[in-house]
Parts: C-alpha cells; structure tokens; sequence
C-alpha cells in the first residue's frame, strides 16, 4: 500500500530538483525562441545552404515558408462566447464526414497457462446531416498462443509487442475501409470527408519492438499514406501530447549545435499560438534509431507537419498529414475541419473521442474477460492455471 507520508517525505527531500528541472526548461525555452526568431528570416535556399549537408535534420521548410515571415499563422475568426464558436463549427462540419478509429488491447498475462490477449477497435464515422444519422460500431478479436506464435515462432516471446502490432494493423486497415467507404459515399452525395488517426505517422517507437514486428508497422503506416492518395480523402494524424523535437532539432543544426535539445517542440511554440492558430507546415525529416533500415522510414519525407492550438490550457497539438495535401492547397481546409472538430470536443476532436471512448478497455473490463475465458475454457474441458502470487494479489486488491 502506499504510504502519503512517506511520499510527501520523499517529495520534500527532493524539490530541489524540480526547480533546477523547470530553470533549465525555461532558459532552454528562450535559447531555442531565439534561434527560432532566426530561422524565421531564412528561404528555404538558404535553410538547406546552413544546413550545410545533413541529410535529416529533423524538420526542412516546405514552399509555405517565406524570409521575414514567423513561423505562425494565425486563425481570423474570434468569438465572444462558446455559443458563437458552436455555431461555426456546426456550419463547418456541415455535410462532411468525419471518421475517426482508436484502439484498446489486453495483453497476455503472464500469471495465465495458456498465453491469451485481445483487441478491441472502435470507430465512428459523423456525416453532419441528420440529428442521430451517425455509426459507431467495434470490432473485438481473440489473439490466441497460435496468432502470437504466427509472429515470433513462440507464444510467450514478445507477447505484449504482438497484440499491439496486432492492434496498430486492425486500427490502421479499419481507417482505409472507412476511407473507401467515405469516397463511395462522397461520389453519390458530393459531400467531403476527413479521416482522423489518433497518432502520429511516424513510427520511431517501433525501434523499441522486435525487428521481426517493424517492418509490419511501416507498412500499416504507409497504407494508410496510399489510401488517402487514391481516394483524396484527407487523413490526419493528431497527437495531442506531443514530445517530437524534430523542429527543435532542425534549429540546433541550423545553429552548428551538436547536443539534442530536451526542449519539445510542443513547448517552444507554446508562447507562439494563440487558440486556433497554426504554424507553417514542415517536412518531416527524422533521423531515429530506425534509419538504418530505410525501408521502414521511406514515408517519413511524404508527410507534412504543423502545430495547432486547440486549447487555451495546454501546448500545441501536432498535425500530421500526407504531402499530396498540404502541396495541393488544400490542408487549410482541412485544419478549418479540425478546429471545428475540437470546438465540438471541447479541445479535442470529437471524433477520435467518441471512438476512444468507443474502443477503451479498462482494468474491471480485463478482469471480466479473463473471467469469461476461464468460464468458456472450464466448460470446454479445458484447465486455465493461475498463479498463485497473482491470485493472492488480486484477493487482497
């Protein structure tokens, strides 16, 4: 059980630490505003002529980036209340379908004999038309000993790396389905569409998984890349908490620096946006742990991105989307579409929310299925054996 006192304790003997922390975020924060300031006087010629060479610096300017001009782009449209803001954002969204996909999962238990996980998919799709003319729907699947073994050759090895994949590649193929659907429906109806994911394209956290289970990341990322190509429907990847320094990155090579910046983008353009304001737009040109195999990071430089304040309270979102888009003129549209979608939300969009809530699997959920499982098995004859230390755990939780 944890002790409060022995907490506050811990916490007492240790806030020095935290004020150091903040100062050198703070100090870190005005350096890098600087180079930003920078940065903003500079063509994209005269970006690449600094870089002098490196072949991924984190972000390159796109053809929006012009010498003189900040980095922000501001949203015109002000209100006086929420009211006001609903009302745009109702006639934003009219006759658009927005369709959003998120995910749970439950990873096998090692306390269990027999290695079991799942996955649950939820998704919505919103035409904006009639009150209650919408679809929500999930899909739950088994992950059994067979479909872990089926990647790693054996069930208990990397079990909670697979249902994830296993989760990514479900979430992204439901996202194309609905994709296509949306355009079938678009070519009878004439209306638009904008597809949601709930993260980010860019797989740099696949360098942390068995090489045997990259490769499979890229290409459900990449899929999803090719699908809005062919269909012209617009995906965006929305990362509401964003930790990514690839601008931050940029800017320190710009200066000859060689340490990484800990500063986030996020937090840098914090001071720079004002809500519904956005930056200019960027190439994404990461160098991970995962550049030494460039089959898995070819699409890195095929998709664009920006920063967008859609609330008051916390730092920018970042809004990834596929090149074909922002090249075409159409991503401030599309950014409009957004902004109306976190009007609805609240800060968020309202679509990757109700899929979210949706697809969510909690831990009563967790004990209820392996609850059922064990039921179903023991009435098939077969024996499910627990653990007693876990068993134990669980009596006294």
């Amino acid at each position: 059980m944890l002790s409060k006192s022995h907490v506050l304790r811990a916490l007492a003997d240790k806030q020095g630490a935290f004020g150091a922390y903040e100062q050198h975020a703070n100090d870190e924060a005005q350096r890098y505003r600087t180079l930003l300031r920078r940065y903003e006087q500079l063509s994209p010629a005269e970006v690449y002529q600094s870089l002098g060479g490196v072949a991924c610096p984190g972000a390159l300017p796109t053809a929006e980036r012009q010498p003189g001009a900040g980095v922000r782009r501001a949203f015109a449209p002000r209100w006086s209340d929420h009211r006001q803001a609903r009302a745009w954002a109702r006639d934003m969204l009219a006759g658009v379908t927005t369709i959003a996909v998120d995910g749970s999962q439950i990873t096998p238990d090692a306390s269990f004999s027999i290695p079991l996980g799942a996955i649950q998919i939820g998704w919505f799709e919103n035409p904006h038309r009639d009150v209650g003319d919408y679809a929500k729907d999930i899909l739950f699947e088994l992950v059994t000993p067979e479909d872990l073994a089926a990647l790693t050759g054996n069930p208990r090895s990397f079990p909670e790396q697979t249902v994830a994949l296993l989760r990514f590649e479900r979430e992204c193929a439901q996202l194309q389905e609905l994709m296509y659907r949306a355009t079938d429906e678009a070519k009878r109806t004439g209306g638009e569409a904008l597809a949601l994911l709930d993260g980010s394209f860019i797989i740099s956290f696949a360098a942390q998984v068995a090489p045997e289970l990259r490769q499979r990341y890229a290409r459900a990322a990449q899929a999803v890349l090719h699908c809005s190509a062919a269909t012209r429907v617009p995906v965006i990847g929305y990362v509401d908490s964003s930790f990514a320094s690839d601008l931050t990155n940029l800017l320190r090579h710009l200066a000859g620096e060689e340490e990484p910046a800990q500063l986030s983008d996020a937090r840098l353009l914090a001071s720079e946006l004002s809500w519904g304001d956005r930056t200019e737009w960027w190439v994404c040109a990461r160098e991970d742990a995962l550049a030494g195999e460039p089959e898995l990071t070819a699409h890195y430089r095929d998709v664009r991105f920006c920063y967008l304040r859609a609330t008051s309270a916390l730092p920018p979102a970042r809004v990834e989307a596929p090149r074909w888009l922002v090249e075409q003129g159409q991503a401030e549209r599309v950014l409009d579409l957004l902004r109306a979608e976190c009007v609805v939300g609240l800060g968020y969009p309202y679509a990757i929310e109700t899929a979210d809530a949706l697809a969510v699997i909690t831990m009563q959920d967790r004990d209820r299925f392996y609850g059922l499982v064990q039921q179903h098995l023991e009435g098939q004859g077969v024996r499910l054996h627990y653990a007693r230390k876990a068993a134990s755990k669980r009596i006294r939780r």
